[in-house]
């Protein structure tokens, strides 16, 4: 199953979208310039064999829903997330509202 659900913070619009795996839920935020992912996500594929790309996103770990995701500190950023001024450590929704230019 998949739930996709639109949300809004200061005034700039997102999409949150969770999928329904078996033994396990991927959760991720999307942006029109990049993403926030949960474990999953894997931040140095992004970086290295996929860096011609210039993805920006971020992970977070221990999240088990959107809310959790936009509250959890970045546990790794990808380096053009870096160039946002996105960093370790900061929540979801700080490198979210980053994303938005």
């Amino acid at each position: 199953m998949i739930d996709y659900r639109p949300l809004t913070i200061e005034e700039s619009t997102f999409v949150g979208i969770t999928i329904y795996l078996p033994k396990t839920t991927l959760i991720m935020i999307t942006s029109k310039s990049g993403y926030i992912m949960c474990g999953a996500l894997d931040v140095h594929q992004l970086n290295t064999k996929l860096n011609h790309r210039k993805i920006i996103a971020g992970r977070a770990v221990g999240v088990t829903s959107i809310d959790d995701l936009l509250e959890a500190p970045l546990e790794a950023v990808t380096t053009e997330a870096e160039k946002l001024g996105i960093t370790k450590g900061m929540t979801g929704r700080e490198a979210l509202l980053k994303m938005t230019d």
